[in-house]
C-alpha cells in the first residue's frame, strides 16, 4: 500500500515508524515530516490544511490511505475533501472534529448524551466572565473555546489567576480561539488519557496513558503541549475502562451519529478519576503528543492494521494484541519553552542511539541543515523506550535522553513519578 501521513511532529514520527513496521506498507510519504522521519520515509512539502492540493497529490501518487496526524487539518475539512475525491482517510470530518475544535460543542454533546463532565458556562466577553467568577470563585478552569495548540487551558487556583486568564484570552493571547471562553467547575482527582479507534459506529479501545503537561518537575509551572508520557496508566483498571466505554465513549458516539456527524478516527478522552469514577475533561480528535509515542512503541506493526480497519469501517472484526509491557517517552525541549526559545542549535549524539522495538528517539522540531540535525521547535525530541516494567522503560528512556548532546535543550527528570511512586508504595505494603 501507498500511505500518506500528514504532520511533522513526534506523533507523526511515531505513526510513521509503526507504519513502516507493517509489511503492508510499500511506500510511505510524510508531509512535511522532519529530520527523523526523513531517515525512514519520503518527505513532501505540502500545505497540510489544503484539502484540494492534498487530494490531487493523493490521486497523482496512487495513495491508498491518508492518516491525518494533527488537529488543524481535520478542523479545516481535509478529511472531507479527501473522501470526496475517493481517497481513503483516517480522521474525522470537520463537523465531527468539533469535539476538539469547540469546547462549547463538546459540552453540548455531553449534556445531550448525559456524559459525566464538569459543570460549565460559555461567556463571550470579559465582563460576563468576571460576573460568573463573582458567583463561583476559585479554583476554576478557564478554557479558550477554540484550538490553541494544547495551551488554551488555565487551571486557576485563585481569583487573581482566573482574572488574568480571562484578560489574556479576551485580549487575544490565543487569537481567535479565545474569542469565546468556557469556564468550568474545577474537578479533583487524577488525570489519565484513554484512546479508542472509531469507524463511525464501533469503538475499539487501544490503550491508556498519562502525560505530564507542566514544564516543571512535580507538575509545576505553566502548561505545555506535553513534557512526557507513559503507557499504560495504572489508574485506568479494566473495570474503569469498561465504565468509561459505557458512560462516556459509547453515549458520545451515539449522540454524534444521531446528529448526522458519525465519528471516524481516533478519539482521545482526557479523564479525571476520583473514588473509582471517571468524568470527562475533554476530547481530542487525534492522538495525543507525546502519548502517541509511547502507544506506538507498544503497538508496533499492528497499529497500522487497526488504523486501516477504522478507516474502512471494519473495527467490529479487529482485535488489539497487547504485550504485557510498559513504555515511556521523555520530551527534550528547547530552553525557554513554552515561552520564547532559540532555533538552529545543532544536536549531537543521535547517530549512536539504538533504534529498535525497545528504543526510539522520535523527532519533533528538527531539521537537517548542512548535514547536521538542528533544533527548530519548542519540543524537539522524544526519548521513548519499552520495558517489562515501567521502571525499566524509564531507565531506558532516560539513558536515551542523557546520550543526546544539546546544551540548548532540557527535559524533566521525573516523568512517571506518580505511577512509580504508587508502585513503590504498593510494593512496600505487600512486603510488610
Amino acid at each position: 500500500m501507498n500511505i500518506l501521513i500528514l504532520g511533522g511532529g513526534g506523533r507523526e514520527h511515531a505513526l510513521a515508524w509503526a507504519t513502516m513496521q507493517n509489511p503492508k506498507c510499500d511506500r510511505l510519504i510524510v508531509a512535511p515530516g522532519n529530520a527523523g522521519i526523513a531517515a525512514i520515509a519520503e518527505c513532501a512539502d505540502l500545505p497540510i490544511e489544503d484539502g484540494a492540493v492534498l487530494a490531487q497529490f493523493a490521486v497523482d501518487n496512487a495513495i491508498d490511505l491518508v492518516i491525518v496526524g494533527p488537529e488543524a487539518p481535520l478542523v479545516a475539512g481535509v478529511a472531507d475533501e479527501l473522501r470526496a475525491a475517493g481517497v481513503l482517510c483516517f480522521g474525522p470530518s470537520a463537523a465531527a472534529a468539533q469535539l476538539e475544535a469547540s469546547k462549547t460543542f463538546t459540552k453540548q454533546v455531553c449534556d445531550a448524551a448525559k456524559v459525566p463532565t464538569a459543570g460549565w458556562v460559555r461567556v463571550t466577553d470579559a465582563a460576563a466572565a468576571r460576573a460568573h467568577l463573582d458567583r463561583t470563585g476559585a479554583p476554576t478552569v478557564i478554557k479558550a473555546d477554540g484550538l490553541a495548540a494544547g495551551k488554551g487551558v488555565v487551571v486557576a487556583m485563585t481569583r487573581a489567576e482566573a482574572d488574568t486568564a480571562v484578560a489574556d484570552m479576551f485580549g487575544g493571547a490565543f487569537g481567535g480561539a479565545g474569542a469565546e471562553v468556557v469556564i468550568e467547575e474545577f474537578m479533583t482527582g487524577e488525570e489519565a488519557s484513554f484512546f479508542v479507534l472509531c469507524d463511525g459506529e464501533v469503538a475499539l479501545p487501544i490503550g491508556t496513558a498519562q502525560d505530564h503537561k507542566r514544564i516543571g518537575e512535580a507538575d509545576t509551572g505553566p502548561n505545555t503541549g506535553g513534557m512526557g508520557a507513559y503507557s499504560p496508566a495504572p489508574i485506568l483498571t479494566d473495570a474503569l475502562q469498561a465504565q468509561v466505554m459505557e458512560r462516556i465513549i459509547r453515549p458520545t458516539l451515539a449522540e454524534m451519529l444521531r446528529r448526522g456527524t458519525p465519528y471516524q478516527g481516533v478519539l482521545y478522552a482526557g479523564l479525571m478519576i476520583e473514588d473509582g469514577t471517571a468524568r470527562l475533561v475533554e476530547y481530542n480528535a487525534r492522538f495525543g503528543d507525546p502519548e502517541c509515542q509511547a502507544l506506538m512503541l507498544r503497538l508496533g506493526a499492528q497499529a497500522f492494521d487497526l488504523i486501516h480497519a477504522a478507516a474502512e469501517g471494519r473495527l467490529a472484526e479487529a482485535r488489539v494484541d497487547w504485550a504485557d509491557d510498559h513504555a515511556m517517552t521523555v520530551v527534550l525541549a528547547a530552553r525557554g519553552y513554552p515561552g520564547a526559545y532559540g532555533k538552529g542549535d545543532p544536536i549531537g549524539g543521535l547517530d549512536a542511539l539504538p533504534e529498535d522495538s525497545f528504543h526510539m528517539m522520535f523527532h519533533a522540531g528538527t531539521k537537517t541543515v548542512d548535514g547536521r540535525v538542528t533544533a527548530q521547535g519548542g519540543r524537539v525530541l522524544n526519548a521513548t523506550a519499552r520495558g517489562a516494567t515501567l521502571a525499566e522503560a524509564r531507565t531506558r528512556a532516560y539513558a536515551l535522553a542523557e546520550a543526546v548532546v544539546w546544551p540548548g535543550g532540557h527535559y524533566r527528570r521525573d516523568i512517571g513519578w506518580r505511577a512509580l511512586g504508587a508502585v513503590s508504595d504498593a510494593s512496600k505494603r505487600a512486603s510488610s
